[in-house]
């Protein structure tokens, strides 16, 4: 079979774009339109999880701390902190920061907003990001005190904007359907599936840089639901939508790059693309049979054709520049005879008709994804398995992988792989949905001690140790394959200007980023 099954459909969209008739004739508006893959599932913080609820989530609310491009942390709502000892946080909040309702924002509501999480008055899979939480202490409008049962390493990570949202005290369940936050963005509306729209906070207690003359700061956002890739290249090249977020297929950057209204900016990304596999499915729960499906797969042909070469293969979930990071671990380069061993050591022999088993791949309707799937279909064909691909809305979708309804799946972390909390998160067995995103049911007793012991270990030389031995023992077992580390890629039309793609995909560079002021005729 060919080996190079993604260039047919990359070669099509490339002729399509290049012989189109559209051209760039729409009218400049004050509204800048952001192309979205999908609606966010949930803009409550507490709940949404999804890329697209965590990235506009991170322009309507604030989080305690906030971080750099080095992950160092730095103020936001709390302008200063200590911890005076391993089980006590201290935050005072700023002054003058004020809920989009205009009521003022204090120690009550990040006590709520934590508590919500914790109590069950929200079911969120962050609930156990927080169970080192013993009590928490408000002694005036300002000050938050935290008080630990046993020390935990993250706890201020898990407090940084991106990874929580302050929410007014009393928010209930309806919450996400007219998010109030404190961000620099207030929320407008939401259509499923079609939109949602944001207008710029005046209020914001930390306002973007006046822009230069000629320029103004976005006053108005519009994310635009647009499934197709086809669809949302045609979208920029005619000028009907402003921006797109490594929402745009490899083999369309070129072509969209020749367009004089539009730029492409890249940079190296943290986005980790990664295969998971329900490790209490029969055929799945061995992992030599997980092993055999990693030898099978050739990534630095995937990374080459369907994804243009804008992206690094990946060890780990962990960028690769992370002090916890490590290359020692076992590896499956692509291998189909070691393939072929593995199934024949796990009693999976050729039929007849050279199948050696059947397994069921499910995907969102994302263009991309169902891409990488077909790809792997054929991939897998090779050594005899049999991969069929089951296409679902995204709601739906998602749904499916938390209650493990799933044999294999591929989506990218975003953001909260840039810390070692990871592991906890996404393979720890006491972080099964709803209380996290071991959506694989993936439990090690072994790994467990490791990781809660790095959580709580003050010596960075041991954490690091104990990192090491969790990462090879995920290496081993292989509950999820990391694949590629993606560029994080933008493609944006000229009027926009001051744009820095992210390296985890946020969208908070619109924050700064400025509009050309068209004059009136």
């Amino acid at each position: 079979m060919s080996k190079r099954p993604a260039l047919i459909p990359l070669l099509a969209l490339a002729a399509l774009l290049t012989f189109s008739g559209c051209r760039h004739t729409a009218t400049p508006s004050s509204t800048v339109t952001f192309l979205i893959e999908s609606s966010p599932t949930n803009l409550d913080p507490r709940i949404g999880i999804d890329a697209q609820s965590q990235h506009i989530d991170e322009l309507l609310f604030d989080g305690l701390v906030t971080r750099d491009s080095h992950f160092n942390f730095s103020p936001a709502v709390s302008d200063s902190w200590q911890q005076p000892d391993p089980l006590t946080l201290r935050f005072h909040l700023r002054s003058g920061v004020r809920f989009h309702s205009g009521a003022p924002l204090t120690s009550a509501d990040v006590a709520f907003t934590l508590d919500s999480m914790r109590d069950g008055t929200i079911v969120s899979p962050r609930a156990a990001t927080f169970a080192a939480l013993r009590s928490i202490e408000t002694p005036d409008p300002a000050t938050v005190i935290l008080h630990l049962s046993h020390p935990d390493n993250f706890l201020l990570a898990n407090l940084a904007r991106g990874a929580l949202g302050i929410v007014p005290a009393g928010s209930g369940r309806d919450f996400w359907q007219h998010p109030v936050g404190s961000g620099p963005f207030r929320f407008v509306s939401q259509e499923v599936d079609k939109e949602v729209l944001l207008t710029r906070n005046p209020d914001y207690w930390d306002p973007a840089p006046e822009p230069p003359s000629g320029t103004s700061l976005i006053h108005s956002l519009r994310f635009a639901v647009v499934p197709d890739g086809i669809t949302r290249a045609l979208e920029l090249r005619k000028g009907s939508a402003d921006i797109a977020s490594n929402a745009i297929q490899a083999d369309a950057l070129p072509v969209l790059a020749r367009e004089p209204h539009l730029a492409v900016l890249s940079t190296p990304g943290t986005i980790v693309q990664y295969l998971a596999f329900n490790t209490v499915d029969p055929t799945l729960r061995d992992p030599r049979i997980r092993q055999a499906i990693a030898c099978s797969i050739d990534r630095e042909l995937i990374r080459t054709t369907l994804l243009g070469s804008r992206a690094q293969l990946a060890l780990s979930l962990l960028p690769a520049a992370h002090w916890a990071y490590t290359a020692d671990v076992p590896r499956y380069a692509y291998d189909p005879a070691r393939a072929r061993r593995l199934l024949d050591s796990a009693g999976r022999t050729p039929d007849a008709h050279g199948i050696r088993l059947h397994l069921t791949m499910k995907t969102s309707t994302d263009e991309g994804t169902r891409l990488l799937a077909a790809t792997l279909q054929q991939q897998l064909a090779q050594v005899g398995i049999d991969l069929q691909i089951r296409s679902y809305e995204t709601a739906t979708f998602l749904q499916d992988l938390t209650r493990g309804s799933f044999q294999l799946y591929s989506l990218r972390w975003i953001g909260g792989n840039e810390q070692p909390d990871i592991f906890s998160y996404a393979f720890s067995s006491s972080r099964i949905p709803p209380k996290g995103a071991n959506r694989g049911r993936y439990r090690n007793p072994t790994l467990d001690h490791l990781l809660d012991d790095a959580a709580a270990q003050p010596d960075q030389a041991i954490r690091h140790a104990d990192y090491l031995q969790a990462q090879q023992i995920l290496a081993t077992d292989l509950p999820a394959l990391p694949l590629w580390y993606s560029d994080s890629v933008l493609v944006a039309n000229r009027r926009l200007a001051n744009l820095t793609p992210s390296p985890s995909g946020s969208y908070t560079f619109l924050t700064a980023a400025t509009l050309t002021i068209t004059p009136l005729p």
